[in-house]
């Protein structure tokens, strides 16, 4: 095995613009070489951005496809990245997005390195991103990838901009019975974008780095000693219904909450996914 690491792959990735996997199988054909690999990249035409080394894909689109599946429905959704809006807004690199996305969605792919080897009519994913990147003269760069799956999944797409694509982009999944209220949870979910579906989701030391915060607030406050249990425990509650989605007021209806309108089906809430371009 070529002695090389991860470190290597991502220096090699940033240098070329070229895909992890493509990075990999130079990086194994050069022993590890950095420069016969990037040697290898280029005579593959895999480096068509190599001049654009440095550059920042900060814009972008979100894109989303949902099909029927065996437990119900899966969803696949994409974050495509390039340079300038400009860019982002050409039909050309919407139609790339859109390839991609069914390529990824048709592999299964649950990440963004199997997103970059799910074959395409033209060669792989991350070949396809970096000859149309090429021939955009952009750096083009597939930035993220979710997958999940359930018995109802709901998509909602916004548009931050009129004349761009979506940038911000939501899946729920719900059963049946929550299947109604799916779209104001997305559309919540959308404006508010919450960390954490119940508050069994938030990991014990982000509880207690919170508890801690609060405990040192109070103290600097100047609130006795024999309150700050109540107080600090308030300020905790304060932080779940700002973190976690079914505490949060709903967007549409703040007398309620999202955990209780979604109870209100009879139905539950089995999770969410958030993506926003550059964030």
């Amino acid at each position: 095995m070529a002695n090389y690491t991860a470190a290597d792959i991502k220096a090699l990735r940033e240098r070329t613009g070229a895909g992890m996997l493509d990075v990999k199988k130079a990086l194994d054909e050069a022993d590890g070489n950095a420069e016969q690999a990037i040697e290898i990249i280029r005579k593959k035409g895999l480096a068509r951005a190599a001049k654009r080394e440095g550059n920042t894909a900060s814009e972008g689109l979100v894109a989303v496809k949902i099909a029927d599946a065996d437990a119900g429905q899966v969803a696949t959704m994409v974050e495509l990245n390039a340079e300038t809006d400009f860019v982002v807004k050409n039909e050309n690199f919407i139609e790339l997005a859109n390839t991609v996305l069914e390529a990824v969605a048709a592999a299964g792919a649950a990440d963004v390195e199997a997103a970059l080897a799910a074959p395409t009519a033209d060669g792989t994913v991350a070949e396809l991103i970096a000859a149309r990147g090429a021939t955009m003269g952009e750096k083009v760069v597939l930035r993220r990838v979710a997958r999940v799956e359930g018995p109802k999944v709901t998509a909602y797409l916004h548009k931050t901009a009129k004349d761009l694509p979506p940038s911000i982009g939501v899946l729920v999944v719900t059963d049946e019975a929550a299947e109604p209220v799916a779209k104001d949870v997305a559309q919540h979910v959308a404006a508010l974008a919450p960390r954490f579906l119940t508050r069994d989701d938030v990991p014990a030391e982000t509880v207690e780095k919170e508890r801690e915060i609060a405990r040192e607030v109070s103290i600097a406050e100047g609130k006795p000693e024999a309150a700050l249990p109540k107080i600090v425990e308030g300020r905790l509650n304060g932080f779940f219904k700002e973190a976690v989605l079914v505490d949060q007021p709903l967007a549409k209806d703040t007398k309620t909450t999202v955990g209780k309108h979604v109870a209100a089906t009879g139905g539950n809430l089995q999770g969410f996914v958030r993506f926003r371009v550059g964030s």
